[in-house]
């Protein structure tokens, strides 16, 4: 279970926080509240009830507080009481969070505040407990009662830290020139309670830095199985050997945080069911619809149907507990009922058991199905870590790998697992992954890299198919200066690509899109960090390295540039030549050009006309005729007997107008085919038709596919997406 945190921040909001402090572009409460609001919505990401945290405003106009009255503790303001906080108070806190128009207030007092928050929420049970206060270090602060403070917050076992902006850190590099007294002063007094309180005092600057710096969740695990590593029947045998033992995951798949479905906030009311086959609800954690909170959850139901003839439009309703599970047998259903489908389930019973042992060096590590687990001893059984230890230790001897049955529930499906073990100074276990059965092994057979065998059975070991001894010779120097490990000029070994440096890009990258996204909704998504983009690309010193080796492998292999494919010059490529001199197409256009396309012939004809069009007027011409045509099929369709035909004309058209670098004919002609159908201009309501069009993805042509259109990218798309 994750352990009880509570947290307090105490946030700075005095008239100083509002401005900008040596060069930056920013005020320095926007900056401190770059720290704040990713501690925050790392919180509630969580989505634990347990993680709770509160928000003190310190320097504010207005005093809230429990201890309101006392002057000492004036212009302090709890704006978040201690609780799980929720996406209304992250907009809330947004709204509240602003320079105020006083210096007035004690860093200190608001210390204090924070600790009665605490104790009152969390009495004497078990919690995390921490206050984080950023400030500037600006107006008055009071040292009085320093040391009960001190005193109370080590009895309560609370973590402080205290960061502040343009605070002296020579550890860190940042020291700030020509520094007020009285910041120095205060600085100094902050410093001192901190460090008196076995905390953390630092400066803004490393804070910040360190965002970029992706955090890894670390997680509980939790036993996928508890039994016996067994061998022998223990029913039957005394001499069966059975050692309680635990299994846990050793490496498994971190994933990125999954997408909900959700529709935008209808009239009717929040909860209300729909006709339909889906259903609205309100969101979690929202209350009145508001300009942000217009988002309801999507609910899925389901209705099963058959063929009845006597229900109306030919299809009856069927309960799901009506319904028979059946199993597909070529073209045919084969039922079995749930009293004869219970004879194929095996019976198994949750356990380890030893199958035997294989030597350590014929065993191939691509054999692999699964992610690893570990295997260790019963917790707080001390015969049973003797016994494991004992095994452990007899495999690592002998050089050999354990095979293994396991069950991990029971009626679970058994599958085949290795065991390997591990010994390291202060920890010993046995490493589980899974073995694959018959069915699971593919054996593909592939020529041999090393020779030609000939039809006549000749073995041929130089050909043109084959690398030569230098190429090869070429091609091993280059992989080996491409090694991540090297030495630089001191002689140390360097590692360009350390593991625990090396974040997924994927994971972090929309972690912090929606941590950015939920404080600031209207705003862009920021771009990754240079840390998680780190490795995106080789380090310069290897690419230098390894760059002669590569030159001299492409002289050696005779690499050639291949010229990139161009598109769209048809109407400038000149015609191929035939080998006989005999230009057809020539005697061909002697005859007189057929100008006019027929409806049966359209695509064929239309194609014909492009591929003979010695000027800009024959194509336009062709479009215009294409276009009548594909307009009287939609119009004397009946139903959507003509729609395959028209989708085929239009992709004709969209195709060949780009080849022939004439977007705009295609897109004028979409334009006003799209306000005929909507407009049910083509012989009644054919949006079923634009339907077809968007799902063939048939719209204008922009930029991207064609550089001489004038429509970006942006606008093809809403022009296809929407429906007026």
């Amino acid at each position: 279970m994750a352990e009880k945190e509570a947290t307090v921040y105490i946030v700075d909001v005095g008239r100083s926080m509002g401005e900008c402090h040596n060069g930056r572009p920013v005020t320095d409460l926007d900056w401190a509240m770059r720290y704040v609001w990713d501690r925050i919505t790392t919180t509630i990401a969580t989505g634990r009830k347990t993680a709770t945290l509160g928000v003190v405003a310190l320097r504010t106009d207005d005093t809230v507080n429990d201890l309101e009255g006392d002057p000492n503790f004036a212009n302090i303001s709890v704006l978040l009481g201690l609780g799980q906080a929720l996406m209304p108070d992250v907009r809330k806190l947004r709204e509240s969070i602003k320079p105020s128009h006083t210096n007035k207030g004690d860093a200190v007092s608001s210390i204090v505040i924070a600790m009665q928050m605490i104790i009152t929420f969390c009495k004497k049970l078990k919690y995390k407990r921490k206050i984080v206060l950023v400030t500037n270090g600006s107006g008055v602060m009071s040292g009085d009662g320093l040391d009960q403070i001190t005193e109370k917050i080590k009895e309560d076992n609370m973590e402080l830290v205290i960061i502040g902006a343009d605070f002296d850190d020579l550890e860190y590099g940042i020291k700030e020139e020509d520094k007020d007294s009285r910041k120095a002063e205060n600085e100094a007094l902050l410093r001192k309670l901190a460090e008196d309180c076995d905390g953390v005092f630092g400066t803004l600057q490393q804070a910040i830095t360190e965002l970029e710096l992706p955090r890894i969740k670390v997680t509980k695990s939790m036993p996928s199985f508890k039994g016996f590593l067994q061998l022998g029947n223990s029913n039957d045998y005394d001499t069966a050997v059975r050692i309680p033992v635990e299994r846990y995951f050793r490496t498994y798949v971190a994933k990125p945080p999954s997408a909900s479905s959700f529709v935008l906030r209808s009239g009717a009311s929040a909860g209300q069911e729909e006709s339909g086959s889906s259903a609205t609800v309100t969101a979690p954690g929202a209350s009145q619809p508001s300009e942000e909170n217009t988002l309801t959850a999507v609910r899925m139901s389901r209705t099963y149907q058959i063929k009845d003839d006597s229900a109306p439009g030919g299809k009856g309703d069927v309960e799901r507990d009506d319904l028979a599970k059946g199993y597909e047998y070529g073209r045919t259903a084969v039922h079995i009922s749930q009293i004869d489908e219970n004879i194929t389930t095996l019976e198994t019973f949750a356990g380890l058991e030893l199958i035997g042992f294989v030597q350590k060096n014929k065993y191939d590590r691509y054999l692999h199905m699964s992610n690893t687990n570990v295997i260790i001893p019963q917790r707080a059984n001390d015969k049973a870590a003797l016994a494991l230890s004992s095994f452990i230790h007899a495999l690592f001897e002998v050089e050999s790998y354990a095979v293994a049955r396991l069950v991990t529930k029971e009626a679970k499906p058994p599958f085949m697992v290795l065991l390997a073990p591990s010994i390291e100074p202060d920890y010993e276990c046995l490493i589980e992954t899974q073995l694959p059965f018959a069915e699971d092994v593919r054996s593909y057979r592939f020529p041999p890299l090393d020779k030609v065998v000939t039809v006549s059975g000749k073995v041929v070991t130089e050909h043109r198919n084959l690398p030569s001894h230098s190429l090869q010779d070429a091609m091993s120097k280059y992989v080996e200066s491409m090694d991540l490990e090297y030495k630089n000029d001191d002689g140390e070994l360097v590692n360009t690509l350390p593991i625990e440096y090396s974040y997924s890009p994927l994971l972090h990258r929309i972690e912090s899109a929606v941590r950015h996204r939920a404080v600031y909704p209207k705003d862009p998504v920021l771009d990754p960090s240079d840390r998680l983009t780190k490795f995106a690309e080789p380090v310069e010193e290897m690419v230098n390295k390894s760059q002669p080796y590569l030159q001299k492998l492409m002289t050696i292999a005779d690499v050639k540039k291949v010229p990139p494919k161009t598109k769209g010059r048809k109407r400038q490529r000149e015609a191929e030549k035939p080998l006989s001199g005999l230009d057809v197409d020539a005697l061909l256009n002697q005859e007189p050009k057929r100008a006019k396309l027929s409806p049966e012939n359209a695509i064929p004809e239309f194609k014909q006309l492009l591929s003979r069009a010695d000027s800009v007027e024959v194509i336009l011409d062709a479009v215009k005729q294409m276009a009548g045509i594909i307009e009287n099929l939609i119009r004397h369709s009946l139903g959507d007997a003509n729609y395959d035909r028209v989708i085929e004309g239009l992709g004709t058209m969209r195709d060949e107008l780009v080849d022939y670098e004439e977007p705009a004919a295609y897109n004028d002609f979409l334009r006003k085919l799209k306000e005929k159908i909507l407009g049910e201009e083509l012989g009644g309501d054919r949006k079923e038709l634009w339907w077809l069009i968007r799902r063939k993805k048939l719209g204008l042509i922009d930029k991207e596919m064609s550089e001489r259109s004038e429509v970006e990218a942006k606008e093809a798309k809403e022009f296809l997406s929407s429906s007026e």
